[in-house]
């Protein structure tokens, strides 16, 4: 069995197939929720969760469940899990899960969990399973909060609203005000503010890698060395 690389996988799933920028997958909550970064960001440490624990279990797993069943098996796992979560959410962050609605439980169609545990989990070992989950997630929660983060901030002239119900009352210090003026932009909060802003994170992140791979390798030391 070839060696892990663990570094690939993190890169992968932090950037390089970054679910909501490459794979363009849990589109619908991204969408739906990232109003605020509050809100983009809770709903992403939920994914989050809930794809950790998908992935170990999964890879736990993977040498007992018969090929014909594992879809199903995979996706009662899943929808297991998300209902832990909901429950959790309802008990200690109720405000907060009021607001996410139906996008909590609908976190057992984000194509993405089940995507990992069929392509990756069920097919290697469980320390690599948690750390692709982790990667993945976080990459997904790193888009749902920028995206969050920059709407809100556009669109109401705020940061880290509500952060209260996520931290605690302590985090009300963490609220930001741009103007208590400000007139707010209201395409930003809307719909088609997150069609927009999603549009504009892909095409940097394209640039972004396009830059990259313009930039000339560096002459290898060794060789410099080796001709004189």
């Amino acid at each position: 069995m070839s060696e892990i690389d663990y570094r690939k996988i993190t890169l992968d799933g932090l950037w390089h197939n970054n679910q909501a920028l490459v794979a363009l997958l849990g589109l619908c909550p991204l969408m739906a929720v990232t109003n605020t970064l509050v809100n983009g960001l809770a709903l992403g440490l939920a994914t989050t969760a809930v794809l950790l624990m998908s992935n170990l279990t999964v890879s736990t797993i993977r040498h007992w469940v018969r090929a014909e069943i594992r879809l199903p098996v995979f996706v009662l796992l899943i929808a297991s899990f998300v209902t832990s979560v909901e429950l959790v959410m309802h008990a200690w962050f109720h405000e907060l899960y009021q607001i996410l609605g139906i996008f909590v439980p609908l976190i057992v169609t984000n194509c993405t969990i089940i995507g990992r545990a069929e392509a990756f989990a069920s097919h290697n070992p469980v320390p690599a399973a948690g750390v692709d989950a982790l990667a993945i997630g976080s990459g997904f929660t790193a888009v749902l909060s920028l995206l969050g983060a920059s709407r809100e901030l556009i669109g109401q002239g705020t940061l880290f609203s509500g952060a209260h119900l996520l931290f605690g009352e302590g985090a009300r210090a963490l609220e930001f005000t741009l103007s208590a003026d400000y007139p707010g932009v209201l395409m930003a909060i809307l719909p088609p503010g997150a069609f927009i802003g999603l549009g504009m994170l892909i095409a940097a992140k394209n640039l972004i890698d396009k830059r990259l791979q313009g930039k000339p390798a560096p002459a290898p030391a060794a060789a410099e060395a080796t001709a004189g």
